[in-house]
């Protein structure tokens, strides 16, 4: 197992990563179901703002960035487990160690999410978008937290 130091430092690139490419896929989505880009990541920030938050459509300071900066954080967490529990596993370079990881780490994030966690902390970004496409955003945070992982060890 990694040390706490070097997984949280490969959790911050990681944590970027899946935040990033998750957040993404939120945009496409939300704009396809919600018609608005912004919907879902404003969603999360109901941490905060409460309901009102799920319902705001458009940019906001204080919608849009605190949701992004809640979904940041979270993935950040999500990327250091992810590193402290697989990092000798990702050391080796294989692909599909990688990917497989990735997609245990998401899969469990969504399980803590939906199962284990109150309804006032859950993502939020449920209340916009279809359960389908929560398994496609759950899938961009298992890619995002792969190409972390990959874009640190290529040196």
């Amino acid at each position: 197992m990694s040390d706490w130091t070097t997984s949280l430092q490969r959790g911050l690139v990681g944590g970027a990563a899946s935040s990033i490419v998750s957040t993404a896929a939120l945009a496409m989505l939300g704009r396809t179901e919600a018609g608005s880009a912004f919907a879902p990541t404003n969603a999360i920030s109901h941490w905060i703002w409460g309901d009102e938050a799920a319902e705001h459509d458009g940019f906001s300071l204080k919608y849009t960035i605190t949701g992004y900066a809640i979904h940041h954080v979270s993935s950040t967490f999500w990327a250091v487990l992810f590193e402290k529990l697989a990092g000798e596993k990702l050391d080796r370079k294989d692909l599909r160690v990688t990917l497989a990881a990735s997609a245990a780490t998401s899969a469990i994030s969504c399980f803590v999410d939906y199962k284990l966690t109150p309804e006032r902390l859950k993502p939020g970004f449920e209340k916009r978008l279809s359960k389908k496409s929560l398994a496609g955003v759950y899938a961009a945070f298992a890619v995002g937290m792969a190409l972390g992982a990959i874009a640190l060890r290529r040196r």
